[in-house]
C-alpha cells in the first residue's frame, strides 16, 4: 500500500530490524502505517488494563553514526527544532550499537508526531549523506542455555528441559570423551549442578533432573585461533583522524575489532607513523577495515 520496499531481518533474535527503502513519500506512508499499527496494539493491550494514561508510540531508528552530528545540530539546535516543531520526543544514543558504526535514535509520541519527526529526519539524512563506510547493526540471536544430563542434550523452555537434536548430544558425548570432567554422580562435578522441580507437561517436555550445566556446547575445546601481529604505516597528516579527539576514535576501533592497536611515536624526519595490530586474523581484518574507513 505504501509503495516502499520493506525488509524484516531474521526472527531468531530478541530484536528485528525493519528496513524501509524508496521515495520519501513511500517511506512516510510506510512509517505512518507502522505507527498507527503500534498505537492500535497499545489500545488493544489497554482494554483489560486499569491504567488511565495511554503510553506513547515508540520507534527506535538505526542511523549511521556519521549522520548523527547533523541530526543533533550545533549545540543541539537541530534536535531541539525537531522536538518543538513535531511534538515528538527524540533521543540520540551516545554509544554505537554493538559491532556496528550505527547509533539508535529513539522517537516517541502520537503517530502524527512520529510521522512528522521521521519526515524531518529524512530531510537531514538526504542533506548530510553518511561519511565513509557504514558497518550495519545486526542483532545477535538469543543464546539459549544448553544443559546435558545422562548423555542427552536439552534446551530450557520455562521450567522444563526439551531434548535437543541428536547432533548436539553426540557433540557433548565427544567432548566428554576428550575432556577430564568428573562424570555425573561422582564427587566434585566440573560445573554447578542445577535442579528444577516441575510436573511433566507432555511427552516431549521433561522435568529437569539434577543436571550439569555447561556454558558452552563443547567444553574444553578451544576454537579461537592464535593471536598474530600485523603492521601498517599511516601518513602523519591522517593519524589525527584515526586517533580522534582525546583518543576516542582509536578506542572505538579497539573496542569494535577486539584487537590491540599500538601507534608508534612520531620519528624525526619521517612523514609516516607505524601502527601495530595484534589479535586473531578476524580481529586484525576488522581493525584494518575500520582504520581504512
Amino acid at each position: 500500500q505504501s509503495g516502499a520496499r520493506i525488509n524484516i531481518s531474521e526472527g531468531n533474535c530478541p530484536e528485528r530490524i525493519v528496513t524501509i527503502t524508496g521515495p520519501t513519500d513511500a517511506i512516510f506512508k510506510a512509517f505512518a502505517m507502522i505507527a498507527y499499527k503500534f498505537e492500535e496494539d497499545i489500545t488493544n493491550s489497554m482494554s483489560n488494563s486499569t491504567a488511565t494514561s495511554k503510553p506513547p508510540v515508540t520507534l527506535r531508528l538505526v542511523v549511521p553514526a556519521s549522520q548523527c552530528g547533523s541530526l543533533i545540530g550545533k549545540g543541539g539546535s537541530k534536535i531541539k527544532e525537531i522536538r518543538e516543531s513535531t511534538g515528538a520526543q527524540v533521543q540520540v544514543a551516545g554509544d554505537m550499537l554493538p559491532n556496528s558504526t550505527e547509533r539508535a535514535v529513539t522517537i516517541s509520541g502520537t503517530p502524527d508526531a512520529i510521522i512528522q519527526c521521521v519526515k524531518q529526519i529524512c530531510v537531514v539524512m538526504l542533506e548530510s549523506p553518511p561519511k565513509g563506510a557504514t558497518i550495519p547493526y545486526r542483532p545477535k540471536p538469543a543464546s539459549t542455555p544448553v544443559i546435558f544430563a545422562g548423555g542427552q542434550a536439552y534446551t530450557i523452555q520455562g521450567q522444563y528441559a526439551i531434548p535437543h537434536p541428536d547432533q548436539l548430544t553426540k557433540l557433548h558425548q565427544l567432548a566428554m570423551q576428550q575432556t577430564p570432567f568428573t562424570p555425573l554422580g561422582q564427587t566434585t562435578p566440573a560445573f554447578p549442578v542445577l535442579s528444577v522441580a516441575g510436573k511433566q507437561r507432555s511427552s516431549t517436555m521433561l522435568p529437569l533432573p539434577p543436571l550439569t550445566f555447561f556454558p558452552c556446547i563443547c567444553p574444553g575445546l578451544d576454537a579461537s585461533p592464535p593471536a598474530s601481529t600485523h603492521e601498517l604505516t599511516i601518513p602523519n597528516d591522517l593519524i589525527g583522524c584515526i586517533i580522534g579527539r582525546q583518543g576516542t576514535k582509536i578506542n572505538e576501533i579497539r573496542q569494535m575489532s577486539g584487537a590491540q592497536i599500538k601507534i608508534a611515536n612520531a620519528t624525526e624526519g619521517s612523514s609516516e607513523r607505524q601502527i601495530t595490530i595484534t589479535g586473531t586474523p578476524a580481529n586484525i581484518s576488522l581493525a584494518q577495515y575500520l582504520i581504512n574507513a
